[in-house]
Protein backbone atom coordinates (compact mmCIF):
# COMPACT_ATOMS: atom_id res chain seq x y z
CA UNK A 1 0.00 0.00 0.00
CA UNK A 2 1.32 3.14 -0.93
CA UNK A 3 2.32 6.03 2.09
CA UNK A 4 -1.24 8.03 1.52
CA UNK A 5 -4.79 7.16 1.48
CA UNK A 6 -7.61 9.59 -0.38
CA UNK A 7 -10.27 10.29 2.22
CA UNK A 8 -14.13 11.24 0.60
CA UNK A 9 -17.01 12.29 2.86
CA UNK A 10 -20.91 11.58 1.94
CA UNK A 11 -23.03 14.09 3.06
CA UNK A 12 -26.26 14.61 2.79
CA UNK A 13 -28.12 16.20 0.29
CA UNK A 14 -29.76 19.29 2.33
CA UNK A 15 -27.99 22.08 2.17
CA UNK A 16 -28.78 23.11 5.66
CA UNK A 17 -28.01 19.73 7.12
CA UNK A 18 -24.04 19.63 5.70
CA UNK A 19 -23.81 22.87 6.72
CA UNK A 20 -24.41 22.08 10.33
CA UNK A 21 -23.03 19.30 10.34
CA UNK A 22 -19.38 20.43 8.91
CA UNK A 23 -17.62 20.84 12.37
CA UNK A 24 -18.20 17.57 13.46
CA UNK A 25 -16.92 16.13 10.05
CA UNK A 26 -13.92 18.05 10.30
CA UNK A 27 -12.94 17.14 14.09
CA UNK A 28 -13.30 13.58 12.52
CA UNK A 29 -11.15 13.93 9.65
CA UNK A 30 -8.40 16.00 12.12
CA UNK A 31 -8.54 12.45 13.95
CA UNK A 32 -8.32 10.59 11.57
CA UNK A 33 -5.11 11.98 9.82
CA UNK A 34 -3.35 11.74 13.46
CA UNK A 35 -4.28 7.87 13.21
CA UNK A 36 -2.79 7.00 10.06
CA UNK A 37 -0.29 9.62 10.78
CA UNK A 38 0.97 6.82 14.06
CA UNK A 39 1.05 4.50 10.75
CA UNK A 40 3.27 7.10 8.65
CA UNK A 41 0.79 7.54 6.40
CA UNK A 42 -0.72 10.79 4.82
CA UNK A 43 -4.74 11.45 4.02
CA UNK A 44 -5.01 13.27 1.16
CA UNK A 45 -8.46 14.75 0.71
CA UNK A 46 -10.35 14.00 -2.83
CA UNK A 47 -12.42 16.75 -2.62
CA UNK A 48 -12.23 20.24 -1.21
CA UNK A 49 -13.90 22.34 1.26
CA UNK A 50 -16.36 24.78 -0.67
CA UNK A 51 -16.50 28.38 0.57
CA UNK A 52 -19.41 28.85 -1.47
CA UNK A 53 -21.84 26.07 0.11
CA UNK A 54 -20.11 26.22 3.43
CA UNK A 55 -19.05 22.94 3.44
CA UNK A 56 -16.87 19.98 2.32
CA UNK A 57 -19.12 16.41 1.65
CA UNK A 58 -20.02 15.12 -1.19
CA UNK A 59 -23.99 15.97 -1.53
CA UNK A 60 -25.27 14.55 -5.07
CA UNK A 61 -24.43 11.77 -7.03
CA UNK A 62 -22.84 13.71 -10.25
CA UNK A 63 -20.75 15.35 -7.90
CA UNK A 64 -19.18 12.03 -6.58
CA UNK A 65 -18.75 10.63 -9.88
CA UNK A 66 -16.67 13.60 -10.37
CA UNK A 67 -14.18 13.39 -7.38
CA UNK A 68 -14.13 9.25 -7.92
CA UNK A 69 -12.79 9.97 -11.53
CA UNK A 70 -9.69 11.78 -10.26
CA UNK A 71 -8.97 9.39 -7.71
CA UNK A 72 -6.26 6.56 -8.98
CA UNK A 73 -8.42 3.70 -9.45
CA UNK A 74 -6.14 1.67 -7.42
CA UNK A 75 -5.27 3.44 -4.68
CA UNK A 76 -6.43 3.18 -1.30
CA UNK A 77 -9.53 4.93 -0.44
CA UNK A 78 -11.16 5.90 3.11
CA UNK A 79 -14.95 6.88 3.41
CA UNK A 80 -15.23 8.93 6.51
CA UNK A 81 -19.04 9.64 8.01
CA UNK A 82 -19.73 11.45 11.18
CA UNK A 83 -22.92 12.30 9.70
CA UNK A 84 -25.99 10.77 8.38
CA UNK A 85 -25.39 10.32 4.58
CA UNK A 86 -26.90 9.62 1.20
CA UNK A 87 -25.26 6.23 -0.16
CA UNK A 88 -25.51 7.04 -3.46
CA UNK A 89 -23.40 9.72 -3.81
CA UNK A 90 -20.10 8.31 -3.84
CA UNK A 91 -21.62 4.40 -4.13
CA UNK A 92 -21.05 5.10 -8.42
CA UNK A 93 -17.48 6.10 -7.54
CA UNK A 94 -17.37 3.19 -4.80
CA UNK A 95 -18.52 0.62 -7.40
CA UNK A 96 -16.05 0.62 -10.25
CA UNK A 97 -13.11 1.70 -7.66
CA UNK A 98 -10.25 -0.94 -7.98
CA UNK A 99 -8.24 -0.32 -4.89
CA UNK A 100 -9.36 -1.09 -0.97
CA UNK A 101 -11.75 0.36 0.47
CA UNK A 102 -12.49 1.00 4.36
CA UNK A 103 -15.72 2.93 5.86
CA UNK A 104 -15.10 4.67 8.89
CA UNK A 105 -17.76 6.66 11.43
CA UNK A 106 -17.42 8.07 14.35
CA UNK A 107 -19.30 6.98 17.37
CA UNK A 108 -21.40 9.88 18.99
CA UNK A 109 -25.10 9.96 19.37
CA UNK A 110 -25.32 13.73 18.64
CA UNK A 111 -23.58 13.26 15.14
CA UNK A 112 -24.90 10.38 13.55
CA UNK A 113 -21.79 8.91 11.16
CA UNK A 114 -22.47 5.36 11.91
CA UNK A 115 -25.77 5.26 11.08
CA UNK A 116 -24.83 6.71 7.65
CA UNK A 117 -21.48 4.21 7.48
CA UNK A 118 -24.16 1.13 8.07
CA UNK A 119 -26.58 2.46 5.43
CA UNK A 120 -22.98 2.85 3.02
CA UNK A 121 -21.93 -0.97 3.97
CA UNK A 122 -25.12 -2.44 3.34
CA UNK A 123 -25.36 -0.49 -0.41
CA UNK A 124 -22.05 -1.86 -1.02
CA UNK A 125 -22.73 -5.54 0.44
CA UNK A 126 -25.68 -5.26 -1.91
CA UNK A 127 -23.65 -4.08 -4.89
CA UNK A 128 -21.19 -6.53 -4.86
CA UNK A 129 -18.10 -4.51 -3.47
CA UNK A 130 -15.51 -5.69 -1.02
CA UNK A 131 -14.54 -3.02 1.40
CA UNK A 132 -13.54 -3.06 5.08
CA UNK A 133 -15.01 -0.97 8.47
CA UNK A 134 -14.49 0.22 11.49
CA UNK A 135 -15.55 2.65 13.74
CA UNK A 136 -14.33 4.88 16.88
CA UNK A 137 -15.21 7.49 19.69
CA UNK A 138 -12.05 9.28 19.41
CA UNK A 139 -9.75 6.88 16.93
CA UNK A 140 -7.32 6.24 19.75
CA UNK A 141 -8.62 2.86 21.06
CA UNK A 142 -6.89 -0.71 20.52
CA UNK A 143 -9.62 -2.45 18.14
CA UNK A 144 -9.61 0.75 15.98
CA UNK A 145 -5.92 0.68 15.62
CA UNK A 146 -5.22 -2.77 15.17
CA UNK A 147 -8.02 -3.00 12.33
CA UNK A 148 -6.40 -0.14 10.53
CA UNK A 149 -3.18 -1.65 10.92
CA UNK A 150 -4.32 -4.82 9.55
CA UNK A 151 -5.92 -2.87 6.40
CA UNK A 152 -2.84 -0.39 6.03
CA UNK A 153 -0.58 -3.62 5.63
CA UNK A 154 -3.00 -4.87 2.88
CA UNK A 155 -4.71 -7.26 4.46
CA UNK A 156 -9.26 -7.18 5.41
CA UNK A 157 -9.98 -6.39 8.78
CA UNK A 158 -10.70 -9.17 10.91
CA UNK A 159 -13.69 -8.77 13.12
CA UNK A 160 -15.51 -11.52 15.43
CA UNK A 161 -18.53 -13.04 13.80
CA UNK A 162 -18.75 -15.85 16.07
CA UNK A 163 -21.77 -14.64 17.16
CA UNK A 164 -23.67 -15.47 13.79
CA UNK A 165 -25.47 -19.39 13.16
CA UNK A 166 -26.64 -20.39 9.64
CA UNK A 167 -30.24 -21.92 10.27
CA UNK A 168 -29.18 -23.88 7.22
CA UNK A 169 -31.15 -27.25 6.88
CA UNK A 170 -31.00 -27.22 11.30
CA UNK A 171 -34.34 -29.19 12.05
CA UNK A 172 -36.77 -27.15 14.08
CA UNK A 173 -40.10 -28.82 15.23
CA UNK A 174 -43.26 -28.06 16.94
CA UNK A 175 -45.53 -24.77 16.61
CA UNK A 176 -42.45 -22.62 15.41
CA UNK A 177 -42.01 -24.92 12.49
CA UNK A 178 -46.37 -25.50 11.89
CA UNK A 179 -46.74 -21.54 12.13
CA UNK A 180 -43.84 -20.51 9.67
CA UNK A 181 -44.53 -23.17 7.22
CA UNK A 182 -47.88 -22.15 6.88
CA UNK A 183 -47.22 -18.55 7.11
CA UNK A 184 -44.94 -19.00 4.03
CA UNK A 185 -47.37 -21.05 2.17
CA UNK A 186 -50.19 -18.33 3.18
CA UNK A 187 -47.95 -15.91 1.47
CA UNK A 188 -47.16 -17.66 -1.76
CA UNK A 189 -51.01 -19.07 -2.54
CA UNK A 190 -53.12 -15.81 -1.53
CA UNK A 191 -50.32 -13.38 -2.63
CA UNK A 192 -49.30 -9.66 -0.80
CA UNK A 193 -48.82 -6.67 -2.14
CA UNK A 194 -46.39 -4.04 -0.91
CA UNK A 195 -47.69 -0.47 -1.74
CA UNK A 196 -44.87 2.03 -2.56
CA UNK A 197 -44.80 5.13 -2.38
CA UNK A 198 -42.17 6.80 -4.72
CA UNK A 199 -39.06 4.00 -4.54
CA UNK A 200 -35.80 4.76 -2.99
CA UNK A 201 -35.52 7.39 0.06
CA UNK A 202 -32.17 9.40 0.46
CA UNK A 203 -29.51 7.35 -1.53
CA UNK A 204 -30.76 3.94 0.73
CA UNK A 205 -30.03 1.87 -2.84
CA UNK A 206 -29.80 -1.12 -0.14
CA UNK A 207 -33.97 -0.76 0.69
CA UNK A 208 -34.69 -1.48 -2.85
CA UNK A 209 -35.58 -4.79 -3.24
CA UNK A 210 -35.22 -6.31 -7.17
CA UNK A 211 -38.81 -7.81 -7.98
CA UNK A 212 -37.26 -11.04 -9.11
CA UNK A 213 -36.68 -11.56 -5.97
CA UNK A 214 -40.22 -10.91 -4.09
CA UNK A 215 -42.25 -12.81 -6.46
CA UNK A 216 -41.02 -16.34 -5.26
CA UNK A 217 -42.24 -15.31 -2.32
CA UNK A 218 -45.90 -14.15 -3.33
CA UNK A 219 -44.99 -10.34 -2.78
CA UNK A 220 -45.20 -7.83 -5.19
CA UNK A 221 -44.77 -4.27 -5.79
CA UNK A 222 -47.41 -1.62 -6.30
CA UNK A 223 -45.79 1.50 -7.63
CA UNK A 224 -47.76 4.49 -5.96
CA UNK A 225 -47.04 7.87 -6.00
CA UNK A 226 -46.74 10.41 -3.54
CA UNK A 227 -48.17 13.00 -6.01
CA UNK A 228 -51.33 10.70 -5.58
CA UNK A 229 -51.06 10.74 -2.03
CA UNK A 230 -50.69 14.65 -1.64
CA UNK A 231 -53.72 15.11 -3.99
CA UNK A 232 -55.76 12.46 -1.56
CA UNK A 233 -54.96 14.89 1.46
CA UNK A 234 -56.23 17.55 -0.55
CA UNK A 235 -60.01 15.81 -0.60
CA UNK A 236 -59.99 15.22 2.89
CA UNK A 237 -62.44 17.30 4.54
CA UNK A 238 -61.36 19.75 7.44
CA UNK A 239 -64.44 17.92 9.62
CA UNK A 240 -62.37 14.50 8.82
CA UNK A 241 -58.91 15.55 9.86
CA UNK A 242 -60.54 16.86 13.13
CA UNK A 243 -62.06 13.64 14.12
CA UNK A 244 -58.72 11.63 14.22
CA UNK A 245 -57.22 14.62 16.28
CA UNK A 246 -59.70 14.61 18.42
CA UNK A 247 -59.54 10.64 19.11
CA UNK A 248 -55.99 11.20 19.42
CA UNK A 249 -56.88 13.56 22.24
CA UNK A 250 -59.52 11.52 23.85
CA UNK A 251 -56.41 8.90 24.25
CA UNK A 252 -54.17 11.12 26.28
CA UNK A 253 -52.14 11.73 24.07
CA UNK A 254 -50.23 14.90 24.20
CA UNK A 255 -49.10 17.33 21.61
CA UNK A 256 -46.49 20.18 22.18
CA UNK A 257 -47.73 23.28 19.71
CA UNK A 258 -47.03 26.48 19.05
CA UNK A 259 -48.02 29.42 17.14
CA UNK A 260 -44.45 29.57 14.64
CA UNK A 261 -44.88 27.58 11.80
CA UNK A 262 -41.32 27.66 11.01
CA UNK A 263 -40.20 26.33 14.42
CA UNK A 264 -42.99 24.95 16.89
CA UNK A 265 -45.58 22.03 16.04
CA UNK A 266 -48.91 24.19 15.09
CA UNK A 267 -52.42 22.52 14.60
CA UNK A 268 -52.75 22.91 11.15
CA UNK A 269 -49.73 21.13 10.50
CA UNK A 270 -50.98 17.87 12.97
CA UNK A 271 -54.79 18.47 10.48
CA UNK A 272 -52.47 18.21 7.24
CA UNK A 273 -50.55 15.08 8.92
CA UNK A 274 -54.30 13.74 9.61
CA UNK A 275 -55.57 14.26 6.19
CA UNK A 276 -52.50 12.29 5.18
CA UNK A 277 -53.24 9.18 7.34
CA UNK A 278 -56.98 9.41 6.38
CA UNK A 279 -55.91 9.44 2.69
CA UNK A 280 -52.72 6.47 3.24
CA UNK A 281 -55.70 3.84 4.28
CA UNK A 282 -57.70 4.79 1.52
CA UNK A 283 -55.27 4.94 -1.69
CA UNK A 284 -54.13 1.21 0.92
CA UNK A 285 -57.22 -0.20 0.73
CA UNK A 286 -57.75 1.15 -2.96
CA UNK A 287 -55.21 -1.09 -4.14
CA UNK A 288 -55.32 -3.75 -1.97
CA UNK A 289 -51.71 -3.41 -0.38
CA UNK A 290 -51.43 -5.46 3.02
CA UNK A 291 -48.27 -2.76 3.53
CA UNK A 292 -47.42 0.25 2.88
CA UNK A 293 -44.05 2.67 2.97
CA UNK A 294 -43.62 6.50 1.83
CA UNK A 295 -40.71 8.03 1.10
CA UNK A 296 -41.26 11.52 2.21
CA UNK A 297 -37.65 12.61 1.82
CA UNK A 298 -36.94 13.94 -0.59
CA UNK A 299 -40.53 14.05 -2.12
CA UNK A 300 -43.24 15.09 -0.15
CA UNK A 301 -41.06 17.71 2.05
CA UNK A 302 -41.84 20.32 0.42
CA UNK A 303 -45.06 20.07 0.08
CA UNK A 304 -46.18 18.65 3.66
CA UNK A 305 -45.37 18.34 7.38
CA UNK A 306 -43.44 14.89 8.13
CA UNK A 307 -45.63 11.45 7.76
CA UNK A 308 -44.05 10.37 10.65
CA UNK A 309 -46.95 10.44 12.76
CA UNK A 310 -49.16 8.72 9.95
CA UNK A 311 -46.41 5.88 9.92
CA UNK A 312 -46.26 5.14 13.84
CA UNK A 313 -50.49 5.24 13.92
CA UNK A 314 -50.53 2.60 10.92
CA UNK A 315 -48.87 0.49 13.00
CA UNK A 316 -50.22 0.38 16.10
CA UNK A 317 -53.79 -2.04 15.76
CA UNK A 318 -55.52 0.39 18.18
CA UNK A 319 -55.82 3.26 15.92
CA UNK A 320 -58.16 6.01 14.33
CA UNK A 321 -60.56 4.31 12.38
CA UNK A 322 -61.33 5.13 9.23
CA UNK A 323 -63.80 4.65 6.28
CA UNK A 324 -64.12 4.75 2.75
CA UNK A 325 -64.58 8.06 0.76
CA UNK A 326 -68.08 6.88 0.50
CA UNK A 327 -68.91 6.05 4.47
CA UNK A 328 -69.66 2.59 4.03
CA UNK A 329 -66.76 0.63 5.32
CA UNK A 330 -64.30 1.15 8.15
CA UNK A 331 -61.22 -0.08 6.37
CA UNK A 332 -58.75 -2.87 7.71
CA UNK A 333 -60.67 -2.62 10.81
CA UNK A 334 -59.20 -4.05 14.51
CA UNK A 335 -55.57 -3.99 12.14
CA UNK A 336 -52.48 -2.36 12.11
CA UNK A 337 -51.66 -1.64 8.44
CA UNK A 338 -47.88 -2.20 8.66
CA UNK A 339 -45.95 0.67 7.45
CA UNK A 340 -42.25 0.70 6.41
CA UNK A 341 -40.56 3.96 7.28
CA UNK A 342 -38.52 5.83 4.43
CA UNK A 343 -40.03 3.15 1.98
CA UNK A 344 -37.48 0.46 3.04
CA UNK A 345 -38.81 -2.53 1.45
CA UNK A 346 -36.54 -4.97 3.24
CA UNK A 347 -38.36 -3.78 6.67
CA UNK A 348 -41.72 -4.05 4.39
CA UNK A 349 -41.08 -7.65 3.82
CA UNK A 350 -39.38 -7.81 7.72
CA UNK A 351 -42.92 -6.55 9.14
CA UNK A 352 -45.51 -7.96 6.60
CA UNK A 353 -43.76 -11.54 8.23
CA UNK A 354 -43.80 -10.54 11.43
CA UNK A 355 -47.43 -9.25 11.57
CA UNK A 356 -48.63 -12.29 10.10
CA UNK A 357 -46.55 -14.55 12.36
CA UNK A 358 -47.22 -12.71 15.79
CA UNK A 359 -51.44 -12.54 14.91
CA UNK A 360 -51.03 -16.61 14.75
CA UNK A 361 -49.15 -17.08 17.88
CA UNK A 362 -51.86 -14.17 19.68
CA UNK A 363 -48.99 -12.02 20.08
CA UNK A 364 -49.32 -7.87 19.46
CA UNK A 365 -48.46 -7.89 16.14
CA UNK A 366 -46.95 -3.77 16.62
CA UNK A 367 -43.76 -3.82 14.88
CA UNK A 368 -41.51 -1.24 13.90
CA UNK A 369 -37.69 -0.55 12.42
CA UNK A 370 -35.45 1.87 14.39
CA UNK A 371 -32.16 3.50 13.61
CA UNK A 372 -29.19 1.76 15.44
CA UNK A 373 -28.58 5.59 16.84
CA UNK A 374 -26.00 4.92 19.60
CA UNK A 375 -25.26 3.30 22.37
CA UNK A 376 -23.29 3.09 25.87
CA UNK A 377 -22.51 1.11 28.80
CA UNK A 378 -25.22 1.32 31.14
CA UNK A 379 -23.54 -0.63 34.32
CA UNK A 380 -22.83 -4.04 33.13
CA UNK A 381 -25.21 -4.11 30.58
CA UNK A 382 -24.37 -2.22 27.11
CA UNK A 383 -28.08 -0.48 26.22
CA UNK A 384 -28.59 0.60 22.32
CA UNK A 385 -30.27 3.81 21.52
CA UNK A 386 -32.67 2.94 19.07
CA UNK A 387 -34.60 6.03 17.62
CA UNK A 388 -36.94 5.87 14.68
CA UNK A 389 -37.07 9.18 12.35
CA UNK A 390 -40.32 9.96 13.64
CA UNK A 391 -42.76 7.27 15.29
CA UNK A 392 -43.31 4.49 16.91
CA UNK A 393 -46.54 2.02 17.35
CA UNK A 394 -48.28 3.71 20.43
CA UNK A 395 -48.13 0.09 21.53
CA UNK A 396 -44.55 0.04 22.48
CA UNK A 397 -44.46 2.66 24.49
CA UNK A 398 -44.69 2.94 28.51
CA UNK A 399 -48.43 3.74 28.81
CA UNK A 400 -49.59 3.41 24.97
CA UNK A 401 -50.86 6.59 24.54
CA UNK A 402 -51.10 8.25 27.50
CA UNK A 403 -47.61 7.59 27.55
CA UNK A 404 -47.11 9.31 23.85
CA UNK A 405 -46.78 12.88 22.81
CA UNK A 406 -45.82 15.04 19.37
CA UNK A 407 -42.80 17.27 19.06
CA UNK A 408 -41.85 19.36 16.10
CA UNK A 409 -39.70 17.60 13.72
CA UNK A 410 -36.38 19.72 13.62
CA UNK A 411 -36.77 22.28 11.07
CA UNK A 412 -33.02 21.06 9.39
CA UNK A 413 -34.52 17.84 8.22
CA UNK A 414 -38.71 19.01 8.16
CA UNK A 415 -38.80 22.83 6.78
CA UNK A 416 -42.75 22.33 6.85
CA UNK A 417 -42.53 20.85 10.09
CA UNK A 418 -45.80 18.51 11.46
CA UNK A 419 -45.48 16.37 14.65
CA UNK A 420 -43.80 12.93 15.63
CA UNK A 421 -44.93 10.04 17.90
CA UNK A 422 -42.30 9.87 20.57
CA UNK A 423 -42.48 7.59 24.01
CA UNK A 424 -40.16 5.16 26.01
CA UNK A 425 -40.58 1.91 24.44
CA UNK A 426 -41.47 -0.61 27.64
CA UNK A 427 -39.38 -2.80 29.19
CA UNK A 428 -39.68 -6.07 27.70
CA UNK A 429 -38.75 -9.28 25.38
CA UNK A 430 -38.31 -8.04 21.52
CA UNK A 431 -37.19 -9.98 18.72
CA UNK A 432 -35.07 -8.09 16.36
CA UNK A 433 -34.20 -8.66 12.76
CA UNK A 434 -32.65 -7.30 9.36
CA UNK A 435 -33.43 -8.45 5.91
CA UNK A 436 -31.05 -7.23 3.33
CA UNK A 437 -29.94 -8.14 -0.19
CA UNK A 438 -26.38 -10.01 -1.34
CA UNK A 439 -24.91 -11.88 -3.61
CA UNK A 440 -28.49 -11.10 -5.75
CA UNK A 441 -30.10 -12.77 -2.95
CA UNK A 442 -32.55 -12.46 0.13
CA UNK A 443 -30.99 -12.99 3.67
CA UNK A 444 -32.00 -12.34 7.05
CA UNK A 445 -29.96 -12.20 10.48
CA UNK A 446 -32.60 -12.39 13.44
CA UNK A 447 -31.93 -12.76 17.36
CA UNK A 448 -33.52 -11.66 20.95
CA UNK A 449 -33.12 -9.25 23.36
CA UNK A 450 -34.85 -7.09 25.82
CA UNK A 451 -35.59 -3.43 25.84
CA UNK A 452 -34.11 -1.93 29.47
CA UNK A 453 -35.63 -0.03 32.29
CA UNK A 454 -33.65 2.58 32.43
CA UNK A 455 -34.10 5.42 35.05
CA UNK A 456 -36.00 8.38 33.77
CA UNK A 457 -32.61 10.92 34.14
CA UNK A 458 -30.75 8.40 31.98
CA UNK A 459 -32.82 8.11 29.36
CA UNK A 460 -33.48 12.15 29.26
CA UNK A 461 -29.68 12.35 29.21
CA UNK A 462 -29.92 9.77 26.13
CA UNK A 463 -32.62 11.47 24.52
CA UNK A 464 -30.43 14.88 24.56
CA UNK A 465 -27.75 13.58 23.13
CA UNK A 466 -29.19 12.60 20.14
CA UNK A 467 -32.98 13.46 18.88
CA UNK A 468 -35.13 14.47 21.84
CA UNK A 469 -38.09 14.49 19.82
CA UNK A 470 -38.16 10.92 18.36
CA UNK A 471 -39.06 7.75 20.01
CA UNK A 472 -36.86 5.81 21.51
CA UNK A 473 -36.00 1.95 22.67
CA UNK A 474 -33.45 0.93 25.09
CA UNK A 475 -32.21 -2.28 23.81
CA UNK A 476 -30.53 -4.92 24.98
CA UNK A 477 -29.20 -7.56 22.24
CA UNK A 478 -28.31 -11.11 23.51
CA UNK A 479 -25.35 -12.65 22.47
CA UNK A 480 -24.27 -9.54 20.21
CA UNK A 481 -21.41 -7.19 21.44
CA UNK A 482 -21.41 -3.45 20.05
CA UNK A 483 -18.24 -4.64 17.40
CA UNK A 484 -20.04 -7.53 16.10
CA UNK A 485 -23.70 -6.00 15.48
CA UNK A 486 -21.45 -2.45 14.33
CA UNK A 487 -19.18 -5.41 11.98
CA UNK A 488 -21.97 -7.71 10.81
CA UNK A 489 -25.35 -5.78 10.44
CA UNK A 490 -26.21 -4.98 6.82
CA UNK A 491 -28.13 -1.64 7.51
CA UNK A 492 -29.07 1.36 9.48
CA UNK A 493 -32.44 0.03 10.07
CA UNK A 494 -33.59 -2.65 12.87
CA UNK A 495 -36.62 -4.61 13.28
CA UNK A 496 -38.65 -4.88 16.50
CA UNK A 497 -41.30 -6.32 17.87
CA UNK A 498 -42.28 -7.57 21.17
CA UNK A 499 -43.12 -10.76 22.88
CA UNK A 500 -45.32 -11.75 26.24
CA UNK A 501 -41.77 -12.73 27.86
CA UNK A 502 -38.57 -14.27 26.91
CA UNK A 503 -40.19 -18.19 25.89
CA UNK A 504 -43.03 -16.77 23.63
CA UNK A 505 -40.31 -14.25 22.35
CA UNK A 506 -38.37 -17.18 21.49
CA UNK A 507 -41.20 -19.41 19.48
CA UNK A 508 -42.04 -16.38 17.59
CA UNK A 509 -38.34 -15.68 16.72
CA UNK A 510 -37.70 -19.42 15.40
CA UNK A 511 -41.59 -19.06 13.66
CA UNK A 512 -40.75 -16.38 11.45
CA UNK A 513 -36.86 -17.73 10.93
CA UNK A 514 -38.71 -21.12 9.64
CA UNK A 515 -41.05 -18.92 7.66
CA UNK A 516 -38.42 -16.83 6.16
CA UNK A 517 -36.35 -19.84 5.01
CA UNK A 518 -39.55 -22.05 3.54
CA UNK A 519 -39.75 -18.21 1.32
CA UNK A 520 -36.29 -18.58 0.44
CA UNK A 521 -34.72 -15.96 2.45
CA UNK A 522 -30.81 -17.22 3.87
CA UNK A 523 -31.12 -17.41 7.42
CA UNK A 524 -28.77 -16.74 10.49
CA UNK A 525 -29.72 -16.56 14.27
CA UNK A 526 -27.46 -13.88 15.91
CA UNK A 527 -26.44 -14.62 19.68
CA UNK A 528 -28.45 -17.56 20.04
CA UNK A 529 -28.16 -21.97 19.93
CA UNK A 530 -29.98 -23.51 17.58
CA UNK A 531 -29.98 -26.47 18.87
CA UNK A 532 -31.28 -25.13 22.42
CA UNK A 533 -33.96 -22.53 21.52
CA UNK A 534 -35.63 -25.18 19.28
CA UNK A 535 -35.71 -28.12 22.01
CA UNK A 536 -36.75 -25.41 24.92
CA UNK A 537 -40.13 -24.36 22.27
CA UNK A 538 -40.68 -27.92 21.18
Amino acid sequence: MSSHVYLAASGDLRLSANQKCWLAQKTMEDDLKRAFHRFKYEVRRAHPFRPEKGHGFIDSQRYGMDVFRQIPEDAPVIVAEAVWQYSHHVLAGLYHHRGPILTVANWSGEWPGLVGMLNLNACLTKAGVRYDTLWSEKFQDEYFLRGLEQWLSGNHVEHNASHVQSLGSNSISGLPCTVGQNVATEFVKEKAILGIFDEGCMGMYNAIIPDELLHPMGIFKERLSQSALFAAMKRVSDREAQSIRDWLDAKGMKFRTGQDDATELTNNQLLDQCRMYIAAVRIADEFGCAAIGIQYQQGLKDLAPASDLVEGLLNNVDRPPISGADGNRVLYRGQALPHFNEVDECAGVDALVTNRIWKKLNLDPETTLHDIRFGAQYNDEFVWVFEISGAAPPNHFVNGYRGASSERQPPMYFPLGGGTLKGISKPGEIVWSRIFVESNKLKADLGRGHVADLPAAEVERRWQSTTPQWPIMNAVLHGVNRDQLMARHKSNHIQVAYGKDAYSAELAMLAKAVAFRELGIEVNLCGCDIEQLSASTH
